[in-house]
C-alpha cells in the first residue's frame, strides 16, 4: 500500500456541478475493458467461473470475501493481497474453512507488501473485494477499475477532499465501462430499510424536516503496540486511530447513518453543516488522536435539518437508530429493531430480514451475470463526502459548506510512506486552532 498522492490538478467545483459531473458520467462512450467478460451490457452466462481477488484480509475483507463466495454458484477465490503475511494467512484459513471448494488461493497467488493490490489485480481476477483502510480506497479502486475489474468496494471510499476528488474520476471512468461497482453501505441493501425509505420518498411522512440519528455504541479492537514494530507498522496494525487512515470513527463508522440520512433526503446535498466533537475518555496517546465523540447538524436548502450523535465509548447507554419527522408523520428506523411509520399514513415493516451483508454481494453478482451492472458510485462518494464535511467542521469549530469540504486541500496522509521512516502522530485536532484547508 502507498499513499494515494496522484490527485488531479485542484479546481474548484460548486456543488451544484458535483451533482451534475456525478449523474452525467453515466453518459460517457463505453470504453473497451481489459477484463474477461465484454465491458457492454452483454452478461456473463452461468457456465462463466467469476475469479475473486481480496485485497484487505482483515475482519471486514474476510467476511465479504465469504459472502461473494456464497452468493453464486460459479465463483472462486483465487488471489489475496494485504501488507502483513499474518492478516491473509489467517484470512485464507478461515476461508478454506468456510468454503474448502472455491478457494483456490495458492501460495504463488498470496501477495504481501505495499504492491499486494496491484499483483492481485493482475493475476487474472474479474472481481475485486477492496477492503484495506480506507486511506488507501481512492488510489487501489483507481487501479482496480483501470485494470476493468467489477468492484465490491467497503466504506469509507475516501478520507478527506482530494481522495473524494479521485473518487468521482474512477466513478466517472467505472460507468464508462460499465463496470459492477457496489458500495459496501449494507442498510441501503437491508429489505426493512428499503421499504421504509421508499415510503418516505413517496410522500408518506409528507415533506422531512428534521432527521435525527444516532451511532453510539462501545470501544473497537485495538492492538497493542509490540517492540519491533515501526510508527508505520503500529498505525496500520491500529488503523481505526489514526485520521489518514481511517477519517476518525465519523467517516469510517458512523457513516452509515450519515449515508441513511442522505438515502432519507434523495441524496440531496447538505448546503453546510456545524459540528462539535472530542476526546473526552480515549486520553491514551496508545490509541491514536481520533475523537471518542461527535454531534453534526446538516442544514438542507429545503430547511430540513440533519442531526448525528455518534460516540465510541464503554459503559454507556448505546443505540443505532434513526428518526425521521417530516409534515404528515414520523418514521422510526430502529437498527435490527422494529421500522415504524407514525401519522396519516401508520405503517410497520414486517417482512422478511434476510442478512443484508449478503443481499448486497447476491444482487452485486447478480448484476454481473445479467449484464445490468449496479454502479452505487455517485452515492458513495455523496456519503462518503457528507462525512467529512461533518468531521472538518468539528476539527475547526467552523461552518463548513459542501464547497468547501468538496474542495479542500488538506490531504491527511504523509507525503512519503517508508517502513523505517519516523511518523509523529499528529495533534488532537482542537476546534479554534485547527485551520480548515
Amino acid at each position: 500500500m502507498t499513499h494515494q498522492d496522484q490527485n488531479p490538478p485542484h479546481r474548484t467545483t460548486s456543488r451544484r456541478e458535483f451533482l451534475r459531473q456525478s449523474s452525467s458520467a453515466a453518459l460517457g462512450a463505453t470504453l473497451a475493458a481489459p477484463f474477461v467478460l465484454t465491458s457492454t451490457s452483454k452478461g456473463a452466462s452461468p457456465g462463466d467461473t467469476l475469479k475473486i481477488g481480496l485485497i484487505g484480509c482483515g475482519g471486514r475483507g474476510s467476511g465479504a470475501a465469504g459472502q461473494a463466495l456464497t452468493a453464486d454458484g460459479n465463483v472462486q477465490l483465487t488471489a489475496m493481497g494485504d501488507l502483513f503475511p499474518d492478516r491473509l494467512q489467517g484470512s485464507l484459513k478461515a476461508l478454506r474453512e468456510q468454503h474448502a471448494e472455491k478457494v483456490k488461493v495458492t501460495p504463488e497467488q498470496c501477495f504481501t507488501g505495499p504492491d499486494a493490490y496491484q499483483k492481485v489485480l493482475d493475476s487474472g481476477v474479474d472481481v475485486v473485494v477492496l477492503a484495506t483502510p480506507p486511506g488507501f480506497r481512492p488510489l487501489h479502486l483507481k487501479a482496480a477499475v483501470a485494470a476493468g475489474k467489477h468492484i465490491f468496494c467497503e466504506k469509507p471510499m475516501a478520507v478527506d477532499g482530494p481522495g473524494v476528488r479521485s473518487l468521482l474520476e474512477t466513478v466517472a471512468e467505472s460507468k464508462r465501462k460499465n463496470l459492477a461497482l457496489v458500495a459496501g453501505f449494507c442498510w441501503r441493501y437491508n429489505y426493512g430499510e428499503r421499504a421504509v425509505m421508499q415510503r418516505i420518498h413517496d410522500g408518506a411522512i409528507g415533506e422531512p424536516l428534521s432527521l435525527y440519528h444516532t451511532y453510539n455504541t462501545s470501544l473497537l479492537w485495538s492492538h497493542p503496540r509490540k517492540p519491533e514494530w515501526t510508527d508505520l507498522e503500529w498505525q496500520l496494525r491500529n488503523w481505526l486511530y489514526f485520521t489518514w487512515l481511517s477519517g476518525d470513527h465519523l467517516v469510517e463508522q458512523a457513516v452509515h447513518s450519515v449515508d441513511k440520512m442522505a438515502w432519507a433526503m434523495k441524496d440531496v446535498a447538505p448546503i453546510q453543516c456545524m459540528a462539535h466533537g472530542g476526546r473526552q475518555v480515549r486520553t491514551d496517546p496508545a490509541n491514536g488522536h481520533i475523537y471518542d465523540h461527535f454531534s453534526i447538524v446538516y442544514e438542507y436548502a429545503s430547511g430540513a435539518r440533519g442531526f448525528l450523535f455518534c460516540r465510541q465509548m464503554a459503559d454507556c447507554a448505546n443505540e443505532n437508530a434513526d428518526y425521521i419527522a417530516g409534515t404528515q408523520g414520523n418514521a422510526t428506523i430502529k437498527s435490527f429493531g422494529p421500522i415504524t411509520i407514525r401519522g396519516q399514513n401508520q405503517w410497520k415493516f414486517s417482512g422478511e430480514r434476510p442478512d443484508m451483508y449478503q443481499v448486497e454481494h447476491n444482487e452485486f453478482f447478480a448484476s454481473i451475470r445479467n449484464g445490468k451492472p449496479i454502479n452505487d458510485g455517485v452515492r458513495m462518494a455523496h456519503s462518503t463526502l457528507q462525512a467529512i464535511m461533518g468531521r472538518m467542521a468539528a476539527y475547526t469549530g467552523q461552518i463548513i459548506t459542501w464547497d468547501q469540504a468538496l474542495n479542500s486541500q488538506e490531504s491527511l496522509g504523509p507525503a512519503k510512506l517508508e517502513w523505517d521512516r519516523p511518523l509523529p502522530v499528529p495533534p488532537v485536532a482542537m476546534p479554534g486552532k485547527t485551520r480548515f484547508v
